[in-house]
């Protein structure tokens, strides 16, 4: 990862996202509805014929699963780097990350404060108190994007509600992957992001050149509805990720490219590799456009809105003072009128996926969802 353009550098997949998302269009009809529906609903956000509610910063409660070989200590990452990739996020989804400033003078207008921080919660699903961290001690040697780490009848650890928390699970994966998450709209057992545990946080065992925390930042993109930046059509310059703002290229980029690098007769800019949505070195992307937000913003105020009303997500954060910058105070929708409207645009989203699901199934020949 460490070559400056593509060049000689071997073409694999560093993020199993699109892999797990193919399968579950081919094996579920509820989840192709639900994506349809929640296209549709960026696409309002995309066009601008619908506004976000929130203006506010949102606190995303965190918990880490730590799933470690019990006969390599190592696996059991330590608390400095879990806190260490916390720091990272709360850095780049709110543009306070000291390398942007090397976005290429292009694009330095498009950059984004996406308005989302992270925390690991502070109380567990039963409103206990809790770190955040969970761990849990396995005999699997590693894992791949079967989703067998988010379970303990497989060898790796059940999640906490998926609509209140932000499942991070932390392992050794197999195959060159440094992660994958699973997009809005699958099953709430298995929602949430796989990160390599050498790829995690910024100390510790994270290693060069995914020491910077961005395959979570990457990961948590996916999770929030962003595609990769090329569109995962292989080179043929015929698919993108849904935003207009982020050119359309032919492929992922390795390592450290040079700006400008042009595909997809993108030129003069080239491709947007300083994007978190490429699959560049951690130290190459510093960057959310504004269309990313956009589309971010459509998810939380759609399918994700229960992290704006849950409890969990209310409590109050934690103070951060790793920031280069100074933040506003974190609130969320204090206006019961924002919150109905949020109430009622999940009561809506899911009628629409309801009467998507009804139709389908009347097209079959009223065969139940496989």
């Amino acid at each position: 990862m460490t070559e400056p353009t593509n060049a000689r550098f071997p073409a694999r997949d560093l993020c199993g996202t699109m892999l797990v998302h193919r399968r579950l269009l081919n094996e579920s009809m509820t989840y192709r509805a639900r994506r349809a529906a929640i296209e549709a609903r960026a696409l309002r956000y995309e066009q601008g014929r619908r506004a976000p509610v929130r203006t506010e910063v949102v606190t995303i409660p965190v918990v880490v699963h730590v799933v470690h070989n019990r006969a390599v200590p190592a696996d059991d990452i330590a608390d400095e780097q879990i806190h260490s990739q916390i720091e990272a996020l709360n850095r780049d989804f709110r543009a306070a990350n000291p390398d942007v400033a090397k976005v290429p003078d292009v694009w330095k207008a498009l950059v984004a404060d996406v308005r989302v921080e992270f925390r690991l919660a502070t109380r567990g699903p039963g409103g206990e108190p809790a770190t955040g961290i969970v761990r849990v001690a396995t005999d699997r040697h590693d894992f791949t994007v079967d989703d067998a780490v988010k379970s303990g009848v497989t060898g790796g650890s059940d999640p906490w509600p998926s609509d209140e928390y932000l499942n991070l699970w932390v392992c050794r994966l197999r195959g060159g992957l440094l992660g994958y998450a699973q997009f809005p709209g699958g099953p709430p057992q298995t929602d949430g992001v796989v990160i390599l545990n050498t790829a995690f946080g910024t100390t510790g065992t994270a290693a060069h050149p995914f020491d910077g925390g961005r395959t979570a930042t990457h990961e948590i993109g996916h999770w929030l509805d962003l595609y990769h930046i090329w569109g995962d059509d292989d080179g043929a310059c015929t698919s993108d990720d849904k935003v207009a703002d982020t050119p359309n290229q032919a492929d992922a980029n390795y390592g450290l490219p040079s700006f400008p690098r042009v595909t997809c007769d993108n030129g003069p800019n080239g491709d947007m590799f300083v994007n978190y949505m490429d699959y560049t070195d951690d130290a190459g992307m510093f960057m959310f456009t504004r269309g990313q937000a956009a589309r971010m913003n459509a998810c939380l105020e759609g399918v994700r809105a229960s992290f704006l009303v849950s409890p969990a997500a209310k409590e109050a954060p934690v103070k951060e003072e790793h920031l280069t910058r100074a933040m506003p105070e974190v609130r969320h929708p204090s206006h019961d009128g924002d919150v109905e409207r949020l109430l009622q645009d999940s009561e809506r989203l899911t009628t629409e996926v309801l009467n998507d699901i009804r139709a389908a199934i009347g097209m079959v020949g009223g065969h139940p969802d496989r």
